[in-house]
């Protein structure tokens, strides 16, 4: 059985903590700018010793990190914790982490990107957990973003309803303006026409849990004790999306021969892979190239549903996907929905 936290209402407290790269402390306007949109759904903030703390800093005390995060999951009044943004080595707070406290004071935690070790390992442990946006990289940009995003965030994270379908977004952007000029606070970058997501195969109807993130981030986890075991990749419906370093097609195909090598794409029920950012219309074809070759053409998983493009991951709008509940992917009629709350009555 998953632990579910409850949903936000408004007036909920919502804790800031900086699990990985201490970049508030560097671009403090584009931070604040995200804990105004929390402000505008009606959240309070309350920001933790790590929100803010020096970047140097935070990267020398993996543990301090930690603590932050136990202290959340500890706290009465906090319904929700949100990363400040990613980074490169949230790994090594894990072993700090208070598993018992966590678990036993189940609340939202939401990230993407370096977030995606925290996310995954607690979903290990039964927590569901929000692959979504961090205060400085979606929420900072929220006014930018446009109605349909929010209503997106409004009602996953509010609503709380018994079916979801995910729809794409009109258009996407790639990043925003230079974060060192402070006129460019809240601003993306010039949105692209969105066209839609692409089919790689599949022609059936599959469930199962959600479960991923960034891929680059998983192969930080692989043969570490925060890795799933093999019993734990059956039925998911696994995500995947590349980072803002812009992993090349080739590299990750690499990254996808070693699941297949681990045979779980014999097990999972579909892979759905996020829109890359940076990516030209060229490269983006050659992806997918890359992932029928791998995982039709040399492991045999030719029923596989696999489906590209999708909008979650470093480009914005991006959805929230929550490890661990369950979802639907119809080939046929082209759907991809929650098929279970979220959140706990």
């Amino acid at each position: 059985m998953s632990i579910k936290p409850k949903k936000l209402q408004p007036g909920d407290t919502v804790a800031i903590v900086s699990p990985s790269w201490g970049g508030p402390s560097m671009f403090p306007h584009i931070y604040k700018n995200g804990l105004k949109a929390l402000e505008e759904l009606g959240l309070k903030v309350k920001e933790y010793p790590s929100a803010q703390k020096d970047a140097d800093f935070l990267e020398d005390n993996p543990e301090f990190r930690a603590n932050d995060i136990n202290y959340a999951f500890l706290d009465s009044d906090v319904k929700a914790i949100i990363a400040s943004i990613g980074g490169n080595d949230s790994i090594r707070i894990l072993p700090f982490l208070d598993i018992e406290t966590i678990k036993n004071n189940p609340k939202i935690i939401m990230g993407y990107s370096d977030t995606t070790t925290l996310l995954t390992y607690l979903n290990q442990l039964g927590l569901v957990t929000l692959h979504g946006p961090s205060i400085m990289a979606g929420l900072s940009q929220y006014d930018s973003l446009g109605e349909d995003f929010h209503n997106h965030i409004k009602t996953l994270l509010f609503d709380n309803p018994e079916i979801y379908n995910y729809q794409p977004y009109k258009s996407y952007i790639d990043g925003y303006p230079d974060w060192n000029n402070q006129a460019n606070t809240g601003k993306v970058n010039e949105a692209a026409d969105n066209s839609g997501w692409n089919w790689l195969q599949g022609n059936s109807v599959v469930q199962g849990k959600l479960f991923g993130g960034n891929i680059e981030v998983m192969e930080f986890l692989k043969s570490t004790k925060f890795y799933p075991d093999e019993d734990f990749w059956n039925k998911k419906i696994f995500f995947l999306e590349t980072s803002e370093e812009k992993p090349t097609p080739d590299q990750v195909k690499y990254m996808l021969r070693n699941y297949g090598m681990q045979g779980i794409f014999d097990k999972i029920s579909a892979l759905l892979i996020g829109r890359p950012k940076e990516y030209s219309d060229t490269e983006k074809k050659d992806l997918d190239e890359v992932v029928l070759k791998i995982v039709k053409h040399e492991f045999g998983n030719q029923n596989l549903p696999i489906i590209t493009n999708m909008d979650f991951g470093h480009t914005d709008p991006q959805w929230i996907l929550p490890l661990g509940i369950n979802a639907e992917v119809d080939c046929n009629k082209k759907e991809f929905k929650l098929t279970e709350q979220i959140f706990a009555d």
